[in-house]
């Protein structure tokens, strides 16, 4: 008999592990996926052909909040947990529910889901959301490229659209990035690869992106998301720590995996980390991957405007997934209000509407900083009347990317830009050169 399955996910993970484990499995049979962080994802269905032969009607998606119910309802034998940045305490939670309804509960790992690629892979994650992966991609792919390589990055999935069409997608341009009709989160991923000629390859099926983007890549980067591990084997293994949240790399899943399995460690943000927090990050290496590399680095910012900050009553905006999973309370917006010397950091709160305010009541821990939340066109719309309803003298956006392209904001708005600098060495510049 079949066992029966169903896989706990948010839209990423999840169905990267059916189609590498389970899509033409015989042995299983995939009843359900359910959903969890992503807006709007439940209700759905993966689609047939994505599912495969042995799905030819999809696979239905429910609200995470039905588990138990969905368990006995279709006398699920397995449930397998596919997310990620998710704390060890509420992977066993979510255990215990399961295992209370009669399911067993299990991870797939590297070796259940990692494609193999014919060129070399070099993988850059994280213990935590908002650690700093994407500036790090951004050096990694810089140093390969001056190094004459032909670079396409692969960025972790964020399928929030069409699952159907979006099998596999290819960004070189702004204009490809409003053809798939990006969210803001995809946004803030791609465009500033796009800013420096790299393509990005992203979407559903991974083994089919693969091989696209191997056509036309010496070495392929694959750019982390969450604190997902890779969905290819690495031939570098690249994973940042945060000093700013000490601790952190040992208590979530899956970031401790990617701590253990690091070939090169980064400890980003240290010259605005307590000396303690460096600390003990470092013992936390120390402890379970002494052999890995170790790089610190800096995170500096700068804005092209400091004098619209000074002495201004602010919005800040940053970048949303690291204040809502990734549990932050601020970020380079706030740092640079701070910084060039705003007189008031205003409150958002009250002038949220919709999903926005919604948020708030989800991630209580939030109260000055407003996420850049955008996973579709009417949280689009929302996130803009949000902004635009906020009594303030200048915006300040402190996401990867000019959100004035896609928002229409009537006060006067500065980026926030920041990049990954090493301090001393090894260099991420001199770890790479076993590429060449």
């Amino acid at each position: 008999m079949k066992k029966r399955v169903l896989i706990m996910g948010a839209a990423g993970r999840d169905f990267h592990v059916f189609n590498t484990y389970f899509r033409n499995n015989e042995q299983y049979e995939v009843v359900a996926f359910t959903a969890t962080q992503i807006p709007n994802i439940e209700g759905r269905k993966y689609p047939s052909d994505l599912a495969g032969d042995l799905y030819r009607d999809g696979i239905p998606i429910y609200p995470e909040e039905q588990l138990e119910r969905l368990i006995k309802n279709f006398n699920i034998h397995e449930v397998i947990f596919a997310y990620s940045d998710v704390s060890h305490e509420e992977v066993m939670h979510k255990a215990s529910r399961a295992l209370s309804a009669g399911a067993d509960f299990k991870l797939l790992g590297p070796k259940s889901t990692m494609l193999e690629s014919v060129k070399p892979v070099v993988s850059v994650c994280a213990v935590r959301t908002g650690v700093g992966k994407s500036q790090t991609t951004r050096k990694v792919c810089k140093v390969l490229k001056d190094m004459g390589k032909k670079v396409v990055a692969i960025r972790h999935p964020m399928p929030y659209g069409d699952l159907s069409k979006q099998i596999c997608q290819r960004f070189a341009s702004y204009e490809d990035l409003d053809f798939h009709k990006c969210t803001i989160e995809e946004r803030e991923e791609y465009e500033p690869h796009i800013d420096m000629g790299i393509v990005v390859y992203a979407g559903v099926d991974y083994e089919v992106i693969l091989r696209e983007a191997e056509k036309e890549a010496d070495i392929i980067v694959w750019d982390g998301g969450n604190n997902d591990f890779p969905f290819y084997r690495s031939d570098l293994h690249i994973v940042l720590v945060d000093p700013h949240r000490p601790g952190h790399e040992m208590k979530y899943h899956p970031g401790e995996t990617n701590l253990r399995m690091a070939d090169v460690l980064v400890i980003n943000k240290i010259d605005t980390a307590s000396p303690e927090g460096i600390d003990a990050v470092r013992k936390s290496i120390e402890a379970v991957n002494p052999k890995a590399m170790v790089v610190e680095a800096a995170s500096p910012i700068f804005v092209e405007d400091p004098e619209k900050i000074k002495g201004k009553r602010v919005l800040v905006i940053e970048d949303g997934p690291t204040l809502t999973h990734g549990e932050m309370t601020y970020g380079a917006g706030y740092v640079a209000a701070k910084k060039y010397g705003a007189s008031e950091i205003v409150d958002p709160r009250k002038y949220s509407v919709g999903s926005i305010k919604d948020t708030y009541e989800k991630y209580k821990h939030l109260s000055l900083i407003l996420p850049a939340m955008g996973y579709g066109e009417e949280q689009m719309r929302e996130l803009q009347e949000t902004i635009n309803n906020c009594d303030c003298d200048t915006v300040i956006i402190g996401t990867p990317i000019d959100l004035t392209r896609i928002i229409k904001i009537n006060k006067p708005a500065v980026r926030v830009k920041y990049r990954l600098q090493e301090i001393g060495e090894p260099t991420l510049e001199q770890i790479l050169k076993r590429f060449e």
